[in-house]
């Protein structure tokens, strides 16, 4: 976001949060269609370049998990079944998106879209980007399903793997599946956005991916998503509420609705790091150190539109200008799972632990007086121009 605490830039989530490092990644060269190799022949001026993505992470750590640590999640498996599954819902009892739209088929499907779109008039644009950057970080979800598969000990073997880890995943995902359709639609039959630009963007996230520096380390996997999860389900809350005070009932039912599901899956993974804290507290407490000194980044930090090389960076000052997601909340998630999980308690720690568990107690805090301050010397934001809503401007 616009917000910087210590150079280091605020964002939004889904998930959301403070943005990488700058020296944590190198953007790659625009894609270029046209190639730049001279030749006599015509077909060799004609070739195209391969594709390659507009953001790129070149230095990563992978598979810093000791073997050993592994078996852990592998011997869990049965836990998982009987504790974390639970959260799943069957199919038929889960809603749709449908449920919430204008039914095609019916006679009066033409009167309720504008109905909806009249609705959507009264929203304002500030609004619509917040709305359409969460719809985008949803619509990335084969990114996080290819990220939960690189964890070591709980990934999908085969694709069908029957572990309850494997199951869990894909069950998750095609729950999540349901959002960004849900958003899609909406905004797409609200008249407000441009689609094409909207759809752009959507494309240029997932050739892009995302690098939530996990390094196919579990422990360091499920912390990421329990703050994740726990910042998407704030940040469709506040969604919903604006929606409500602006007289859209039926959005606020939809942004809500979301927002239950991003909490009961935020319920499933704070349970499994729970559980790594109950079985191995010096290397739980390790590696939520190492998340929060990273700081947790948003899954949709490399989105672009093919115009705005800082759209991630415009689009989450906006959500922190009209309090879609703050700094506050970040510092607010942090207490929460440092309370959920018991850290101040944890005893038994290595001299390594006891100062893990000293920093990620005091990082709350330590963040609310840098956002104070920063917030203190903040002056009003410029203007910018959002593609996704016909380039008209924006404050941040």
């Amino acid at each position: 976001m616009a917000l910087k605490v210590s150079h280091v830039g605020f964002q939004s989530p889904k998930l959301p949060s403070f943005t990488l490092p700058r020296s944590s990644g190198v953007r790659s060269p625009r894609v270029s269609m046209a190639s730049t190799v001279r030749s006599t022949t015509k077909e060799v001026d004609t070739m195209k370049k391969p594709f390659s993505p507009p953001r790129e992470v070149h230095i990563q750590v992978t598979h810093s998990m000791p073997p050993e640590k592994v078996e852990i999640f592998k011997s869990l498996n049965d836990w998982a079944e009987e504790n974390i599954l639970i959260h799943l819902k069957q199919v038929e009892q889960c809603w749709q998106p449908q449920d919430f739209l204008p039914e095609p088929s019916s006679d009066g499907f033409i009167e309720e879209v504008n109905e909806l779109r009249e609705r959507a008039k009264e929203l304002p644009d500030d609004y619509f980007v917040c709305l359409v950057g969460d719809m985008i970080t949803e619509e990335a979800l084969p990114t996080y399903q290819t990220m939960l598969n690189t964890l070591d000990g709980v990934r999908d073997e085969t694709g069908a793997s029957p572990t309850s880890w494997a199951i869990w995943t894909r069950a998750w995902t095609a729950e999540e599946n349901r959002h960004g359709d849900l958003l899609n639609k909406y905004l797409y039959l609200s008249g407000r956005v441009d689609m094409k630009q909207v759809e752009k963007t959507i494309q240029y996230l997932i050739g892009s991916g995302m690098d939530p520096r996990t390094e196919n380390s579990p422990y360091l996997g499920f912390i990421y998503t329990s703050f994740q999860e726990r910042a998407t389900f704030i940040s469709h809350g506040n969604t919903a509420r604006h929606a409500k005070e602006q007289g859209d009932l039926k959005l606020a039912q939809i942004c809500g609705t979301i927002a239950a599901d991003e909490r009961r899956h935020e319920t499933a993974y704070t349970k499994i790091v729970e559980k790594l804290f109950e079985i191995d507290p010096d290397g739980t407490i390790l590696a939520f150190e190492d998340m929060m000194r990273k700081k947790i980044s948003m899954p949709a930090h490399l989105m672009y539109d093919g115009r705005d090389d800082n759209l991630f960076e415009h689009f989450s000052a906006v959500a922190q200008r009209i309090g879609v997601y703050t700094a506050k909340d970040y510092a607010d998630i942090l207490e929460h799972l440092v309370k959920r999980w018991k850290i101040e308690s944890l005893t038994g720690l290595s001299g390594r632990g006891e100062v893990a568990q000293e920093y990620v107690c005091t990082l709350a805090s330590r963040i609310r007086r840098l956002e104070e301050r920063a917030q203190s010397r903040a002056k009003q934001g410029p203007e910018v121009a959002f593609s996704w809503i016909f380039d008209r401007k924006v404050r941040l």
